[in-house]
């Protein structure tokens, strides 16, 4: 009897310590919300877009108080209707003052700036509804740990296994429909160019 009381005590001991250690953390998390004024005050690099600044699996840091965004500026921000943050430099910005400031992103490594990934009938992006924060320090491959679990669960499995507590950034899925995006913007682009390059020829010719 005593040795079940002593189990039943020792499983309520460790249900509370995890609780706390979430309980912890989601204030924590609150915290940096509040004093970053960003949903997601930190989040990671989830493809090459951004190479060689960022690589995959860089931990960012943002920062989203100050609205007047520059040019040159890195951004994260979220697709309407998808739950997909995308980590670009501006490359344009309309408006500001009485109008509601406008943006341009665009992958250092991609050829073609965003438009293609924007929502569907949206040119640009409005810098106080889509914008969840600015870049303002990052940590090296910190966050690649997270890529893993997301797209190998068996080693989410492994980690639960052992005991400890992982949750991916984002679902394999979510990642695999922004590289198609992003893949299908770089042949666009492509396409165009080549296009008007024909033309060009043509008319030289």
């Amino acid at each position: 009897m005593f040795s079940a009381l002593s189990n039943v005590r020792q499983t309520l001991t460790q249900v509370l310590n995890f609780a706390l250690v979430l309980s912890t953390a989601f204030m924590l998390w609150k915290g940096l919300s509040v004093a970053t004024d960003s949903p997601s005050p930190i989040v990671v690099v989830l493809s090459g877009s951004m190479e060689p600044a960022f690589q995959r699996g860089d931990l960012l840091f943002l920062w989203n108080r100050s609205q007047n965004t520059q040019i040159g500026e890195v951004v994260v921000y979220n697709v309407k209707g998808k739950d997909i943050p995308i980590v670009h430099r501006v490359v344009r910005k309309y408006g500001g003052g009485s109008k509601p400031l406008k943006l341009l992103t665009k992958g250092d490594n991609n050829l073609a700036d965003d438009t293609e990934l924007y929502a569907k009938g949206q040119d640009y992006l409005n810098r106080s509804e889509d914008i969840i924060g600015s870049v303002v320090g990052y940590v090296p491959f910190v966050g690649y740990v997270t890529i893993l679990l997301s797209e190998h669960p068996c080693l989410t499995s492994f980690a639960l296994s052992q005991g400890t507590s992982f949750t991916p950034v984002r679902h394999r899925k979510e990642i695999d429909m922004m590289m198609r995006q992003e893949q299908a913007s770089r042949e666009s682009y492509d396409q165009n160019h080549d296009g008007s390059h024909q033309i060009m020829k043509g008319l030289a010719q």
